[in-house]
């Protein structure tokens, strides 16, 4: 699980990188849609982090709240998920 995180983190992560490339290109872009369920399988602090370090979707109050919801969301899972083990 620890590594599934990891990966889907820096993969949301990179995804912002690229669709705010793209959107600088004016070339077509990596759907909302898409980017707020890859934060939803768990890449929500990479989506975060990816607003934050390219500028990205950060005026969108969407974008944010999912991602925080999802964040807390996760964190909610661990402490029930190590709680039974």
């Amino acid at each position: 699980m620890k590594y599934y995180l990891i990966i889907i983190n820096i993969f949301l992560f990179i995804l912002y990188g690229i669709d705010e490339l793209l959107a600088i290109k004016h070339k077509e872009r990596i759907s909302g849609f898409a980017l707020s369920l890859i934060s939803l399988c768990g890449g929500s602090i990479g989506g975060i982090l990816g607003m934050i370090t390219f500028h990205h979707k950060t005026k969108k109050i969407k974008f944010w709240i999912l991602n925080i919801l999802f964040t807390t969301l996760w964190i909610i899972y661990f402490f029930v998920y190590i709680k039974n083990y």
